[in-house]
Protein backbone atom coordinates (compact mmCIF):
# COMPACT_ATOMS: atom_id res chain seq x y z
CA UNK A 1 0.00 0.00 0.00
CA UNK A 2 1.26 3.46 -0.93
CA UNK A 3 2.25 5.64 2.01
CA UNK A 4 1.70 9.31 1.27
CA UNK A 5 3.76 12.13 2.72
CA UNK A 6 0.54 14.01 3.52
CA UNK A 7 -3.15 13.14 3.44
CA UNK A 8 -5.46 16.15 3.45
CA UNK A 9 -8.95 15.43 4.76
CA UNK A 10 -11.28 18.00 3.22
CA UNK A 11 -10.81 19.85 -0.05
CA UNK A 12 -11.91 23.36 0.81
CA UNK A 13 -9.75 26.47 0.44
CA UNK A 14 -7.19 25.46 3.08
CA UNK A 15 -6.97 21.87 1.90
CA UNK A 16 -6.67 22.70 -1.79
CA UNK A 17 -4.10 25.46 -1.25
CA UNK A 18 -2.00 23.16 0.96
CA UNK A 19 -2.20 20.47 -1.71
CA UNK A 20 -0.84 22.87 -4.33
CA UNK A 21 1.97 24.20 -2.13
CA UNK A 22 3.12 20.79 -0.89
CA UNK A 23 2.86 19.16 -4.33
CA UNK A 24 5.03 21.91 -5.81
CA UNK A 25 7.63 20.95 -3.19
CA UNK A 26 7.61 17.37 -4.43
CA UNK A 27 5.62 15.72 -1.64
CA UNK A 28 3.20 12.88 -2.32
CA UNK A 29 -0.19 14.39 -1.43
CA UNK A 30 -3.64 12.81 -1.31
CA UNK A 31 -6.77 14.92 -0.84
CA UNK A 32 -9.91 13.12 0.34
CA UNK A 33 -13.04 15.21 -0.24
CA UNK A 34 -16.64 14.03 0.00
CA UNK A 35 -18.02 16.20 -2.84
CA UNK A 36 -16.87 16.59 -6.43
CA UNK A 37 -16.08 20.00 -7.90
CA UNK A 38 -17.48 22.50 -8.65
CA UNK A 39 -20.05 23.08 -5.90
CA UNK A 40 -21.59 26.06 -4.12
CA UNK A 41 -20.96 26.44 -0.37
CA UNK A 42 -22.31 28.70 2.36
CA UNK A 43 -19.64 31.39 2.37
CA UNK A 44 -19.23 35.17 2.26
CA UNK A 45 -17.22 34.96 -0.99
CA UNK A 46 -15.04 38.00 -0.30
CA UNK A 47 -11.27 37.46 -0.12
CA UNK A 48 -8.81 39.98 1.29
CA UNK A 49 -5.82 40.82 -0.90
CA UNK A 50 -3.48 39.76 1.90
CA UNK A 51 -3.33 36.33 0.21
CA UNK A 52 -2.96 37.54 -3.40
CA UNK A 53 0.90 37.50 -3.46
CA UNK A 54 0.90 33.96 -2.01
CA UNK A 55 -1.62 32.70 -4.57
CA UNK A 56 0.43 34.26 -7.37
CA UNK A 57 3.54 32.48 -6.10
CA UNK A 58 1.59 29.21 -6.35
CA UNK A 59 0.67 30.04 -9.94
CA UNK A 60 -2.90 31.13 -9.18
CA UNK A 61 -3.66 34.40 -10.99
CA UNK A 62 -7.00 35.77 -9.81
CA UNK A 63 -6.87 38.39 -12.57
CA UNK A 64 -7.45 35.55 -15.03
CA UNK A 65 -10.91 35.14 -13.52
CA UNK A 66 -13.69 37.71 -13.62
CA UNK A 67 -13.56 38.21 -9.85
CA UNK A 68 -14.87 41.60 -8.78
CA UNK A 69 -12.00 43.78 -7.43
CA UNK A 70 -13.33 45.14 -4.13
CA UNK A 71 -12.09 48.41 -2.66
CA UNK A 72 -14.95 49.72 -0.52
CA UNK A 73 -16.89 48.58 2.56
CA UNK A 74 -20.43 49.79 3.33
CA UNK A 75 -21.98 49.26 6.78
CA UNK A 76 -25.58 49.91 7.84
CA UNK A 77 -27.81 49.36 10.87
CA UNK A 78 -31.54 48.84 11.40
CA UNK A 79 -32.31 52.56 11.41
CA UNK A 80 -30.78 52.97 7.97
CA UNK A 81 -27.66 54.80 9.10
CA UNK A 82 -24.84 54.00 6.68
CA UNK A 83 -21.06 54.34 6.74
CA UNK A 84 -18.70 53.83 3.80
CA UNK A 85 -14.93 53.47 3.82
CA UNK A 86 -12.10 52.27 1.63
CA UNK A 87 -10.63 48.88 2.51
CA UNK A 88 -6.92 49.25 3.39
CA UNK A 89 -5.83 46.26 1.29
CA UNK A 90 -8.87 45.70 -0.85
CA UNK A 91 -9.92 42.26 -1.98
CA UNK A 92 -11.92 40.39 -4.58
CA UNK A 93 -15.34 38.81 -4.85
CA UNK A 94 -15.46 35.28 -6.25
CA UNK A 95 -17.77 32.34 -5.64
CA UNK A 96 -16.60 29.21 -3.90
CA UNK A 97 -18.00 27.40 -6.94
CA UNK A 98 -15.36 29.06 -9.12
CA UNK A 99 -12.46 29.44 -6.67
CA UNK A 100 -12.53 25.88 -5.33
CA UNK A 101 -12.67 24.53 -8.87
CA UNK A 102 -9.75 26.76 -9.92
CA UNK A 103 -7.63 25.51 -6.99
CA UNK A 104 -8.67 21.90 -7.63
CA UNK A 105 -7.46 22.05 -11.23
CA UNK A 106 -4.21 23.65 -10.09
CA UNK A 107 -3.64 20.94 -7.45
CA UNK A 108 -4.21 18.22 -10.05
CA UNK A 109 -1.74 19.87 -12.41
CA UNK A 110 0.92 19.89 -9.66
CA UNK A 111 0.53 16.16 -9.01
CA UNK A 112 -1.86 15.95 -6.05
CA UNK A 113 -4.15 12.91 -6.02
CA UNK A 114 -7.86 13.09 -5.16
CA UNK A 115 -10.37 10.60 -3.77
CA UNK A 116 -14.01 11.67 -3.52
CA UNK A 117 -15.12 9.77 -0.46
CA UNK A 118 -16.33 10.45 3.08
CA UNK A 119 -13.71 9.89 5.76
CA UNK A 120 -15.10 7.91 8.68
CA UNK A 121 -12.06 7.87 10.98
CA UNK A 122 -8.46 8.99 11.37
CA UNK A 123 -6.24 6.77 13.51
CA UNK A 124 -2.72 7.63 14.64
CA UNK A 125 -0.50 4.80 15.76
CA UNK A 126 3.23 4.08 15.76
CA UNK A 127 4.13 7.41 14.14
CA UNK A 128 1.79 6.85 11.20
CA UNK A 129 -1.81 7.65 10.23
CA UNK A 130 -4.52 5.42 8.87
CA UNK A 131 -7.35 7.34 7.22
CA UNK A 132 -10.49 5.26 6.79
CA UNK A 133 -13.05 5.98 4.07
CA UNK A 134 -15.82 3.52 3.11
CA UNK A 135 -14.12 0.12 3.00
CA UNK A 136 -10.75 1.61 2.06
CA UNK A 137 -7.77 2.68 4.13
CA UNK A 138 -5.04 5.17 3.26
CA UNK A 139 -1.71 5.65 5.04
CA UNK A 140 0.49 8.69 5.54
CA UNK A 141 3.10 10.22 7.79
CA UNK A 142 1.11 13.46 8.24
CA UNK A 143 -2.55 14.43 8.11
CA UNK A 144 -4.06 17.87 7.60
CA UNK A 145 -7.64 18.30 8.82
CA UNK A 146 -9.38 20.86 6.62
CA UNK A 147 -12.90 19.48 6.59
CA UNK A 148 -14.67 22.67 7.61
CA UNK A 149 -16.61 24.19 10.47
CA UNK A 150 -18.15 21.05 11.91
CA UNK A 151 -17.93 17.35 11.11
CA UNK A 152 -18.65 13.91 12.51
CA UNK A 153 -14.87 13.57 12.63
CA UNK A 154 -14.85 16.20 15.37
CA UNK A 155 -16.99 13.84 17.46
CA UNK A 156 -14.65 10.94 16.71
CA UNK A 157 -11.72 13.05 17.88
CA UNK A 158 -13.70 14.19 20.96
CA UNK A 159 -12.90 17.84 20.30
CA UNK A 160 -14.06 20.12 23.11
CA UNK A 161 -16.09 22.54 20.99
CA UNK A 162 -18.26 19.82 19.42
CA UNK A 163 -19.83 19.05 22.80
CA UNK A 164 -21.34 22.53 22.99
CA UNK A 165 -24.45 23.47 21.03
CA UNK A 166 -24.27 26.72 19.14
CA UNK A 167 -27.25 28.91 18.15
CA UNK A 168 -26.03 30.14 14.76
CA UNK A 169 -27.33 29.25 11.32
CA UNK A 170 -25.80 30.44 8.03
CA UNK A 171 -27.83 31.11 4.87
CA UNK A 172 -26.51 31.86 1.39
CA UNK A 173 -27.81 32.38 -2.15
CA UNK A 174 -26.91 34.23 -5.34
CA UNK A 175 -29.16 37.00 -6.60
CA UNK A 176 -29.27 39.01 -9.81
CA UNK A 177 -29.32 42.77 -9.28
CA UNK A 178 -27.99 44.99 -12.06
CA UNK A 179 -27.91 48.06 -9.80
CA UNK A 180 -25.55 46.63 -7.18
CA UNK A 181 -22.27 48.58 -7.45
CA UNK A 182 -19.04 46.93 -8.50
CA UNK A 183 -16.05 46.99 -6.17
CA UNK A 184 -18.01 47.00 -2.91
CA UNK A 185 -18.73 44.60 -0.08
CA UNK A 186 -21.72 45.43 2.14
CA UNK A 187 -22.48 44.43 5.73
CA UNK A 188 -26.01 45.11 6.93
CA UNK A 189 -27.23 44.56 10.48
CA UNK A 190 -30.67 43.12 11.29
CA UNK A 191 -32.26 41.96 14.54
CA UNK A 192 -30.38 38.86 15.66
CA UNK A 193 -27.82 38.75 12.88
CA UNK A 194 -25.99 40.40 9.98
CA UNK A 195 -25.87 39.97 6.23
CA UNK A 196 -23.07 40.41 3.69
CA UNK A 197 -23.49 41.31 0.03
CA UNK A 198 -20.81 41.25 -2.66
CA UNK A 199 -20.54 40.69 -6.40
CA UNK A 200 -19.04 37.46 -7.76
CA UNK A 201 -17.25 36.58 -11.00
CA UNK A 202 -20.55 35.91 -12.81
CA UNK A 203 -22.02 39.28 -11.88
CA UNK A 204 -24.39 37.58 -9.43
CA UNK A 205 -24.61 39.07 -5.94
CA UNK A 206 -23.76 36.72 -3.09
CA UNK A 207 -26.10 37.19 -0.14
CA UNK A 208 -24.85 35.42 2.96
CA UNK A 209 -26.08 35.97 6.48
CA UNK A 210 -25.69 34.62 9.98
CA UNK A 211 -28.81 34.47 12.14
CA UNK A 212 -29.62 33.40 15.68
CA UNK A 213 -31.59 30.16 15.62
CA UNK A 214 -34.16 31.44 18.16
CA UNK A 215 -35.16 34.14 15.69
CA UNK A 216 -34.86 31.91 12.64
CA UNK A 217 -37.15 29.14 13.92
CA UNK A 218 -40.04 31.61 14.27
CA UNK A 219 -40.33 31.75 10.47
CA UNK A 220 -41.94 29.02 8.39
CA UNK A 221 -39.40 29.37 5.57
CA UNK A 222 -36.23 31.20 4.58
CA UNK A 223 -38.27 33.49 2.33
CA UNK A 224 -40.49 34.40 5.28
CA UNK A 225 -37.45 35.06 7.47
CA UNK A 226 -35.95 37.27 4.79
CA UNK A 227 -39.22 39.20 4.47
CA UNK A 228 -39.83 39.76 8.18
CA UNK A 229 -36.28 39.93 9.60
CA UNK A 230 -33.72 40.90 6.95
CA UNK A 231 -36.13 43.49 5.53
CA UNK A 232 -36.10 45.33 8.87
CA UNK A 233 -32.94 46.91 7.50
CA UNK A 234 -33.90 49.41 4.76
CA UNK A 235 -30.89 48.49 2.61
CA UNK A 236 -31.68 44.77 2.74
CA UNK A 237 -35.37 45.49 2.12
CA UNK A 238 -34.51 47.44 -1.01
CA UNK A 239 -32.08 44.75 -2.20
CA UNK A 240 -34.58 41.91 -1.76
CA UNK A 241 -37.35 43.85 -3.49
CA UNK A 242 -35.22 44.65 -6.53
CA UNK A 243 -33.33 41.35 -6.89
CA UNK A 244 -34.07 37.98 -8.45
CA UNK A 245 -33.03 34.73 -6.77
CA UNK A 246 -30.71 32.74 -9.05
CA UNK A 247 -30.50 29.55 -6.98
CA UNK A 248 -33.33 27.03 -6.94
CA UNK A 249 -33.24 27.40 -3.18
CA UNK A 250 -31.10 28.99 -0.47
CA UNK A 251 -28.23 26.98 1.00
CA UNK A 252 -28.12 26.57 4.78
CA UNK A 253 -25.69 25.35 7.41
CA UNK A 254 -26.61 24.95 11.09
CA UNK A 255 -24.62 24.72 14.31
CA UNK A 256 -22.00 27.23 13.13
CA UNK A 257 -19.50 27.24 15.97
CA UNK A 258 -17.19 30.08 17.02
CA UNK A 259 -15.83 28.29 20.07
CA UNK A 260 -12.08 27.94 20.49
CA UNK A 261 -10.48 25.05 18.61
CA UNK A 262 -7.06 23.48 18.84
CA UNK A 263 -4.69 23.90 15.90
CA UNK A 264 -3.40 20.36 16.48
CA UNK A 265 -5.69 17.52 17.57
CA UNK A 266 -4.37 13.97 18.12
CA UNK A 267 -1.35 14.89 15.93
CA UNK A 268 -3.65 16.06 13.09
CA UNK A 269 -2.69 19.53 11.83
CA UNK A 270 -5.89 21.56 11.55
CA UNK A 271 -6.28 24.21 8.87
CA UNK A 272 -8.94 26.70 7.82
CA UNK A 273 -12.26 26.54 9.67
CA UNK A 274 -11.22 23.26 11.30
CA UNK A 275 -8.60 25.22 13.27
CA UNK A 276 -10.66 28.30 14.06
CA UNK A 277 -13.56 30.28 12.61
CA UNK A 278 -13.66 34.05 12.44
CA UNK A 279 -17.05 35.74 12.61
CA UNK A 280 -18.38 36.29 9.08
CA UNK A 281 -18.95 39.99 9.73
CA UNK A 282 -15.17 40.39 9.53
CA UNK A 283 -15.33 39.30 5.90
CA UNK A 284 -12.00 37.54 6.01
CA UNK A 285 -12.59 33.84 6.60
CA UNK A 286 -11.58 32.83 3.07
CA UNK A 287 -8.29 34.69 3.31
CA UNK A 288 -7.61 33.16 6.72
CA UNK A 289 -8.15 29.66 5.32
CA UNK A 290 -5.69 30.30 2.49
CA UNK A 291 -3.21 31.94 4.87
CA UNK A 292 -3.41 28.95 7.23
CA UNK A 293 -2.51 26.71 4.29
CA UNK A 294 0.73 28.64 3.86
CA UNK A 295 1.57 28.36 7.56
CA UNK A 296 0.94 24.63 7.63
CA UNK A 297 2.79 24.01 4.35
CA UNK A 298 5.84 25.93 5.53
CA UNK A 299 6.01 23.90 8.75
CA UNK A 300 5.59 20.59 6.90
CA UNK A 301 8.42 21.49 4.54
CA UNK A 302 10.63 22.21 7.55
CA UNK A 303 9.57 18.87 9.03
CA UNK A 304 10.93 17.13 5.93
CA UNK A 305 14.35 18.33 7.08
CA UNK A 306 14.29 17.91 10.88
CA UNK A 307 11.80 14.95 11.01
CA UNK A 308 10.61 15.84 14.50
CA UNK A 309 6.84 15.60 14.88
CA UNK A 310 6.84 17.37 18.25
CA UNK A 311 8.74 20.32 16.78
CA UNK A 312 6.36 20.47 13.82
CA UNK A 313 3.29 20.54 16.06
CA UNK A 314 4.69 23.04 18.54
CA UNK A 315 5.83 25.40 15.79
CA UNK A 316 2.50 25.23 13.99
CA UNK A 317 0.50 25.90 17.17
CA UNK A 318 2.64 28.93 17.95
CA UNK A 319 2.61 30.44 14.47
CA UNK A 320 -1.15 29.88 14.17
CA UNK A 321 -1.77 31.72 17.45
CA UNK A 322 0.60 34.53 16.53
CA UNK A 323 -1.07 35.00 13.15
CA UNK A 324 -4.77 34.58 13.95
CA UNK A 325 -5.54 34.72 17.68
CA UNK A 326 -5.85 38.50 17.85
CA UNK A 327 -8.13 38.53 14.81
CA UNK A 328 -10.47 36.01 16.40
CA UNK A 329 -10.63 38.02 19.63
CA UNK A 330 -11.49 41.25 17.80
CA UNK A 331 -13.94 39.43 15.57
CA UNK A 332 -15.79 38.12 18.61
CA UNK A 333 -15.84 41.59 20.13
CA UNK A 334 -17.19 43.22 16.96
CA UNK A 335 -19.90 40.56 16.69
CA UNK A 336 -21.12 41.32 20.21
CA UNK A 337 -21.38 44.98 19.26
CA UNK A 338 -23.37 44.26 16.09
CA UNK A 339 -25.83 42.01 17.91
CA UNK A 340 -26.81 44.73 20.41
CA UNK A 341 -28.76 47.48 18.72
CA UNK A 342 -27.78 50.13 21.26
CA UNK A 343 -24.08 49.37 20.85
CA UNK A 344 -24.46 49.12 17.08
CA UNK A 345 -26.07 52.55 16.86
CA UNK A 346 -23.47 54.08 19.18
CA UNK A 347 -20.62 52.50 17.21
CA UNK A 348 -22.09 53.68 13.92
CA UNK A 349 -22.16 57.25 15.20
CA UNK A 350 -18.53 56.94 16.32
CA UNK A 351 -17.18 55.59 13.04
CA UNK A 352 -19.32 58.05 11.05
CA UNK A 353 -17.31 60.83 12.64
CA UNK A 354 -13.98 59.02 12.44
CA UNK A 355 -13.11 57.02 9.35
CA UNK A 356 -9.67 56.49 10.90
CA UNK A 357 -11.30 54.53 13.74
CA UNK A 358 -13.19 52.36 11.26
CA UNK A 359 -9.98 51.72 9.31
CA UNK A 360 -8.27 50.64 12.54
CA UNK A 361 -11.13 48.24 13.29
CA UNK A 362 -10.85 46.69 9.85
CA UNK A 363 -7.09 46.27 10.24
CA UNK A 364 -7.60 44.29 13.47
CA UNK A 365 -9.38 41.50 11.56
CA UNK A 366 -7.21 41.54 8.42
CA UNK A 367 -3.59 40.51 8.01
CA UNK A 368 -0.73 42.02 6.10
CA UNK A 369 0.10 40.87 2.56
CA UNK A 370 1.89 37.51 2.53
CA UNK A 371 5.15 38.42 0.82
Amino acid sequence: MKIYDVIIVGGGLAGLTSAIDLSISGLAVLVIEKDTYPKHKVCGEYVSNEVTPYLERLGIDISDTKADPIQKLTLSNLTGNCVETDLPLGGFGISRYALDHLLYRAALSKGAEFKFETVSDIVYNDDQFKVKAKDKEYKSKLVIGSYGKRSLLDKKLKRDFIQQKTPWIGIKAHYRNEDFPQGEVHLHNFNGGYCGLSKTETGAINLCYLAHYQNFKQAKSIDEFNHYHLAQNPYLKSFLETSTLEFDQHLAISQVSFQKKNAVENHILMAGDSAGLIHPLCGNGMAMAIHSAKLISDEIKRYQVHKRRDTLEENYIQIWKKTFQKRLIFGSMFQKILLRQGLTNFSMSLVSNSKVLLQKMIQQTHGKPIL
